[in-house]
């Protein structure tokens, strides 16, 4: 079984512990939260002010905020893709403003697509990231990479032909949604095919090879239970928003943690260094919470007044209803979120990352 254990190491990212608790098993346990409180969460209509405040901006809008120690705070990757960080938010703010203008739902349309594929390609790039140092012969690339999309797409597909989900992604009617059965039925055999397919080889690499990906298959097995549960087999908002946020934030932020630290080790060019020391945790997701705090703070005072109760110190802002006001306020508030999307299609191929 030597041969297990060497691809056992090697797969991993260099901050195991940090990794089985913070990107390998959030989903997992997740899930295995709303099986074992199942009561609880399907009488749970909607996500309750206590429940928006830690999932919505303790985790979801933190998480985008942690693109900055990879971007904006760095000034050597700054300076090194000054181009990229420089025009992407101003060519996104200007899009939105126009989409926003020809009718809100085709902004908020575009926005919940542009999540969808940001979501659903960051389980393929931690699929990815856990198997770069696998053999990458073509039916071992082509079998992990159908089955990581499979896994996240079949309960897109799902939520789009099955009208009846009672949770949306932002707003109320942002996915075209239509009943089609059939074509549906026969996704969901192409999708058991798959799992079929990917299980066998991967059983038969394990028992013939004696190789076997632990953190690259736990990334498949999590991101098919979260996203199966969380979609398919419950309708719920507060399920889906708990299983969607909290398997795609925390890993992330984890994510950007542990390349930071090993980027910045032993680092004294670099502006943010600090951020990535075991002391400095608490820094780093504080910062996080507090940029979080003021979007979430403007939303509510400008746009929403969902949650008063939370921001008093935006309370002296005027809600704006005008429709030309809310072209440009809107856009800017949504800003930090489309430019993490886009940027995060960009800043892992901006160099080979050093893992």
């Amino acid at each position: 079984m030597e041969s297990i254990g060497k691809n056992y190491q090697s797969a991993w990212l260099g901050e195991k512990g940090a990794e089985w608790l913070f990107i390998l098993l959030v989903p997992i346990l997740t899930s295995l939260s709303v099986i074992l409180f199942e009561d609880y969460f399907e009488n749970q209509t909607e996500v309750n002010s206590l429940w928006w405040i830690i999932l919505i901006m303790g985790v979801d809008v933190s998480h985008v905020y942690s693109t900055l120690y990879r971007t904006y705070f760095d000034s050597k990757e700054f300076n090194a893709n000054r181009i990229l960080y420089t025009y992407t938010p101003a060519i996104c703010l200007v899009l939105m403003i126009v989409f926003y203008q020809i009718h809100p739902m085709a902004f908020w349309r575009c926005l919940a697509y542009l999540a969808v594929f940001h979501f659903i390609r960051q389980q393929y790039g931690f699929m990815r990231l856990y198997s770069r140092n696998e053999p990458q012969n073509g039916l071992n690339r082509y079998l992990s990479t159908t089955v990581i999309y499979a896994v996240v797409l079949y309960p897109i597909i799902f939520w789009h032909l099955q009208p009846g989900r009672t949770f949306s992604w932002f707003v109320s009617g942002d996915f075209l949604i239509g009943s089609q059965p059939i074509i549906l039925s026969i996704c969901f055999y192409l999708y058991l095919s798959i799992l079929l397919s990917y299980s066998l080889y991967t059983t038969y690499i394990t028992i013939y090879h004696r190789q076997f990906n632990l953190p690259k298959n736990l990334i498949i097995l999590g991101s098919a239970i979260s996203w199966y549960i969380g979609i398919v087999a419950y309708n719920g908002d507060l399920i889906f928003t708990l299983l969607n946020v909290v398997s795609h934030g925390i890993p992330y932020m984890a994510l950007i943690w542990i390349y930071g630290k090993k980027q910045h080790k032993n680092s004294k060019e670099r502006s943010i260094s600090f951020m990535f020391k075991n002391v400095a945790i608490p820094i780093f997701i504080g910062l996080l919470i507090l940029f979080a705090y003021v979007e979430e703070g403007l939303w509510d005072a400008l746009v929403w007044r969902d949650h008063p109760e939370f921001f008093e110190l935006f309370s002296s802002l005027p809600q704006q209803t005008h429709a030309t006001l809310l072209s440009i306020i809107v856009p800017l508030l949504s800003l930090p979120q489309v430019t993490h999307y886009v940027l995060d299609a960009f800043i892992w191929k901006v160099r080979k990352m050093e893992v």
